[in-house]
């Protein structure tokens, strides 16, 4: 092996090394600048309730804004999460008891394929609206930390309760009342 070659080899390492180091520096800033300075605010009970727009499992736009008026039972879940599993037959029969008045759940369902979703709705023969949050964008803007997580928002667009965790058929109907704008 020549001189000149050892030189190439040398600057071809040099180069990836370089490139790697780079690739680090990037890496850390961001991991710095997403945990310690872009810190987002969770929502609380309090505030309004954020606007965002997901898609249904009927393939239509769904946006939180067109429930204005109504009382929202927000539900962030997953298929893989026995709580939500278990409070999911609840929420369903309070959608029914409440199918004539202005009270809405919403289950947003955090980052699964529509076939696993469609699948685990029919199994449990499901009937209220599932909005799906592929990148769990949605959940990530309200600073949801643990599934399941569940807000809910008045008539008004205000938070007036959240709750993380698994719910009992008792939580659930209380709940419902809480935002039902006509049981004031």
């Amino acid at each position: 092996m020549d001189k000149e070659e050892r030189a190439k080899r040398k600057r071809r390492r040099l180069w990836m090394r370089t490139a790697v180091l780079m690739t680090l520096a990037v890496v850390v800033s961001y991991v710095f600048y997403t945990n310690f300075v872009h810190t987002e605010e969770a929502v609380s009970e309090g505030d309004q309730a954020p606007n965002f727009t997901l898609m249904n499992m009927d393939g239509e736009r769904v946006e939180l804004a067109d429930y204005e008026g109504q009382g929202v039972f927000l539900n962030f879940w997953g298929t893989y999460c026995p709580p939500c599993e278990e409070e999911m037959p609840y929420m369903e029969d309070q959608h029914q008891a409440y199918l004539d008045d202005d009270v809405e759940i919403l289950a947003v369902n955090v980052g699964e394929s529509e076939l696993t979703i469609d699948r685990f709705v029919d199994r449990l023969q499901l009937t209220f609206p599932i909005l799906m949050d592929e990148n769990s964008d949605v959940m990530d803007y309200y600073g949801v930390g643990q599934l399941p997580a569940t807000y809910m928002i008045d008539e008004n667009g205000e938070v007036v309760h959240i709750r993380v965790g698994g719910m009992s058929e008792e939580h659930v109907q209380d709940f419902m009342q809480m935002v039902d704008p006509t049981a004031s």
